[in-house]
């Protein structure tokens, strides 16, 4: 089978890439031929035959000209069906798998993708992997960061209700980036694009859920939660871990609001006596480092990040937006970490609340306090979640690729098998 993987990053960048990258390597294992698809980049490893990608678009350093075309380009991209074209054209693929492609590629691929299915008459499928609710929501989190909470406004009524978007400012709180938004989600969904998706593989049944309040993914969703490795003590790098206090808890991941920093900051001014590990980085990075009982480790990965959750006390995730299947979450179980996490989102589906970890209210800092001393003042009672962490079982890439071919050669029945643990 020939598999076009399609992404906006076509190099490291976050979880929707290692992802992506992972699958295609395992796809391939399989015999199948894999080619890529997204924006070209100085720090691109994979790609296609034709090396046909879109420009490269960098929205934080662009002049004021260039800020004006990607306006326009974020909400269609010529450039991105000319490019796709030639890879359609060279590869044939059986199946195109988009994930995330918003502002960089743009929707307007699904509209070539049609139009070049249309006009070969070649059978292809197309499956988009959900890694955030671009689908539903023009902000793509179902959260307002003027407000700080979770937005739902978008979710019903007609196209018009994305104008919800330009009254809350939902995007980064500008007026103007939320009215390109409005733009981006009234065109495309009066355009029903979305209904030419074969497949929505939905890595959360809480996302699955959201999804379906649109009628037009409802009958495509299908819940699959991301794989998962056990990372084996070979991929270990302590060289940090030693230079770390004995105990700790410990956060990674983004500093920014809807992570839930801001409270988590709050829960740890109010515990000095328990030492915190932060790893990552975001705009909060000055408040988290301003706070004498953390130790800051940068951003971290592979072996030594795989150390420094391992050797946590405990892992906090503390989010404030829907999250879909935090990969935070499944890294610190792999690692027989047990975690703390916030009662919101795909997060309580991972953690089994008094078994491999516990839960508390989000975006409450008074019911996080009191959870992160409770478990930190009983050490037995850790020991026993990691011991029970050591259950907790996953998909391998490798189960999970033999499901996603399922999905791919369009073989699941209608009898319930579509919904895969």
């Amino acid at each position: 089978m020939k598999i076009l993987l399609v992404n906006k990053f076509l190099y490291p960048n976050g979880g929707s890439e290692t992802y992506m990258f992972r699958l295609g390597e395992s796809l391939e294992k399989h015999g199948h031929t894999v080619q890529y698809f997204g924006m070209e980049h100085p720090d691109r490893c994979v790609g296609n035959a034709v090396e046909a990608y879109t420009s490269m678009m960098d929205f934080h350093t662009s002049n004021g000209l260039a800020k004006i075309s990607y306006a326009f380009r974020t909400i269609y991209s010529v450039e991105a069906r000319k490019k796709l074209r030639l890879v359609l054209d060279d590869l044939q693929p059986d199946v195109i798998h988009l994930n995330n492609f918003n502002y960089q590629l743009t929707p307007s691929m699904i509209v070539e993708a049609i139009k070049w299915k249309k006009k070969t008459g070649h059978q292809c499928r197309l499956v988009y992997t959900a890694h955030d609710f671009q689908l539903i929501c023009p902000n793509h989190q179902l959260f307002n960061p003027t407000e700080g909470t979770i937005c739902e406004r978008c979710l019903n009524g007609g196209n018009m209700r994305f104008v919800n978007c330009i009254k809350k400012k939902c995007i980064h709180a500008s007026g103007v980036r939320s009215l390109l938004g409005f733009c981006e989600a009234f065109y495309w969904n009066t355009r029903k694009i979305y209904g030419h998706l074969d497949t929505v593989i939905c890595p959360s049944q809480f996302m699955k859920e959201k999804l379906d309040s649109n009628p037009v993914l409802a009958a495509k969703t299908v819940f699959l939660r991301n794989f998962a490795e056990t990372a084996s003590n070979d991929v270990m790098d302590t060289s940090v871990v030693s230079k770390l206090p004995e105990r700790y808890v410990l956060y990674f991941g983004r500093f920014s609001t809807e992570k839930g920093i801001g409270t988590l900051l709050k829960a740890m001014r109010a515990l000095p006596e328990i030492p915190f590990v932060l790893a990552g980085n975001g705009p909060l990075l000055d408040q988290v480092k301003s706070v004498p009982n953390v130790t800051y480790v940068g951003f971290l990965s592979g072996g030594v990040l795989n150390s420094v959750i391992h050797h946590a006390a405990f892992s906090v995730i503390p989010s404030e937006w829907y999250e879909n299947c935090p990969y935070s979450v499944i890294e610190s179980l792999m690692l027989f970490t047990p975690v703390l996490g916030a009662k919101i989102g795909g997060i309580p589906e991972l953690i089994s609340d008094g078994i491999t970890g516990a839960l508390f209210r989000s975006q409450d800092a008074e019911d996080l306090t009191r959870a992160i001393k409770d478990l930190w003042e009983q050490p037995q009672r850790l020991d026993t979640y990691r011991e029970n962490c050591k259950a907790v079982e996953f998909d391998t890439v490798e189960t999970y690729t033999q499901k996603l071919m399922k999905l791919y050669s369009n073989t699941i029945s209608e009898n319930g098998e579509k919904d895969h643990e």
